[in-house]
């Protein structure tokens, strides 16, 4: 699973509301660029960038989750925020956006909105393989890279370990072959970490996706530093719980310190937190939203905390 489950489906606080306990004296402050690359529109900040272990290729610390979000069908009037969501993202440079079989109509939907826009080129697509048996699994790649676009694909993961050893045979196969750029397998839950973590240790992976934010921190115990042990790029879902931490937050005001490192809300806040880990790649929040779109790429700009800062951000939520 990936994104924000609050944007997409309304229960609880509205992200708005998050945004307005915003603490006085912070909004507008943003840190200066560090190691960024720029890759945004001329005379913008520069997004942090992060490079993939196997290749040494850059990806900005801020992609784009598809689930729920760009479930949507084909009807015109629900594709139009769409359209400012992946216009904006990439317009503010973003890269990697994640979909899945398992989302519904999210992958035609991206696949036909970045064409649409002539944004393919621009993009860093990732899918997943979702179902079991050999003949199953390339079948349904094909058919999410058809609906996609995009033929080679740049990652394709195996989707909470359904069928791994078959699908990871096929995939390493189709890296040779070119048919993938990328390969890696993904979960959203801290109790398949143990298997997660015996496929990254027996496997070549290029890549690993797993839940991690300020509020599920399960990962920085064992997966994360054999992550980067064995240079494997990580991609975060879940960056706010499913929506629980904006929930658990709404009371209370943005602190103080966030300004220090350019933070104007909580959601910038806690994506700083998840990309300021060492092992992490890239942080992927789902939203609908062009308004909430724009606010999280704010995260990729400017100063990350250090390990002071993270202590602090931690226990805020603990």
């Amino acid at each position: 699973m990936t994104g924000d489950r609050l944007e997409m489906n309304g229960r609880g606080t509205s992200r708005r509301g998050a945004l307005g306990m915003i603490g006085a004296g912070v909004a507008g402050i943003l840190g200066a660029p560090v190691g960024a690359w720029a890759i945004g529109a001329p005379g913008r900040s520069a997004i942090l960038t992060r490079p993939i272990p196997s290749s040494g290729e850059a990806l900005p610390v801020i992609g784009l989750g598809t689930w729920q979000t760009f479930d949507v069908g084909s009807d015109p009037a629900a594709r139009a925020p769409l359209e400012a969501v992946l216009g904006s993202f990439v317009e503010l440079g973003g890269k990697l956006v994640d979909s899945s079989p398992m989302y519904g109509s999210s992958e035609a939907v991206v696949g036909e909105i970045a064409g649409k826009l002539e944004l393919r080129s621009r993009l860093f697509v990732a899918t997943k393989v979702w179902t079991s048996g050999r003949r199953n699994g390339v079948e349904q790649m094909n058919d999410s890279m058809r609906k996609l676009r995009a033929d080679p694909i740049d990652l394709m993961q195996v989707h909470n370990l359904v069928d791994v050893a078959t699908h990871l045979d096929t995939l390493h196969g189709w890296k040779r072959e070119g048919r993938v750029r990328y390969v890696g397998v993904t979960h959203y839950t801290a109790g398949s970490y143990d298997d997660v973590a015996a496929i990254v240790a027996a496997q070549p992976l290029d890549f690993i996706q797993i839940n991690y934010s300020v509020g599920e921190r399960e990962a920085e115990r064992r997966l994360l530093p054999l992550a980067r042990e064995r240079g494997v790029a990580v991609i975060a879902n879940r960056p706010f719980a499913g929506g629980d931490l904006f929930r658990q937050l709404r009371a209370r005001p943005l602190p103080a310190y966030a300004a220090e490192i350019g933070c104007t809300s909580w959601a910038q806040l806690m994506l700083k937190f998840i990309v300021s880990h060492p092992a992490i790649t890239c942080a992927i929040p789902g939203t609908s939203k062009a308004e909430h779109l724009r606010d999280n790429m704010q995260a990729g700009i400017g100063r990350l905390p250090d390990e002071s800062l993270r202590a602090r951000i931690g226990a805020e939520v603990a």
